[in-house]
């Protein structure tokens, strides 16, 4: 079976895709202390994307985020505790809480879209927007060639 190697001495796309994720994630972190965002740890991304647009549960954090129930309650916990979340009760049963963003929670992720901008505005300073945009129209049909056009969920690589 054929494949496309990269030119002699270059890495691997997937070396170069996990640096550069790997710097986006340290600027945002870092941008985010700076603006007084000091308890921010990285799962919480996870779980904040993941009740954008709809409650969610537990289970189903623990399965985005390959981790135990426990684990995931422990985050999700630490989460409420922070104020950033908050756990509800299902209408058709009690024993479901699904978890919903604060008001503090959406202002966080507003905070997280901002500094995506600007870590973005900085490599379209290095490589010019247009192929910054070329980048991200290439990556989302890649990453949705599989998935019915629609974006897989953000999970993490641990």
């Amino acid at each position: 079976m054929g494949g496309v190697a990269p030119p002699v001495g270059s890495p691997p796309l997937a070396r170069l895709f996990a640096i550069g994720y790997r710097q986006l994630i340290d600027g945002l972190h870092d941008r985010l202390r700076d603006r007084g965002w000091t308890d921010v740890r990285p799962a919480f991304g996870f779980v904040l994307l993941a009740a954008r647009d709809q409650p969610t549960s537990v289970t189903e954090l623990a399965e985005l985020m390959g981790m135990t129930k426990q684990a995931a309650s422990k985050l999700v916990d630490a989460m409420v505790g922070a104020g950033y979340i908050q756990r509800g009760t299902d209408p058709q049963d009690g024993r479901q809480r699904p978890v919903t963003l604060t008001a503090r929670g959406e202002e966080l992720l507003s905070a997280v879209e901002q500094v995506y901008a600007e870590l973005e505005d900085g490599w379209a300073k290095l490589i010019g927007t247009s192929h910054l945009d070329r980048m991200r129209r290439d990556l989302m049909h890649i990453l949705s060639a599989t998935g019915n056009g629609q974006l897989p969920p953000v999970r993490p690589t641990w």
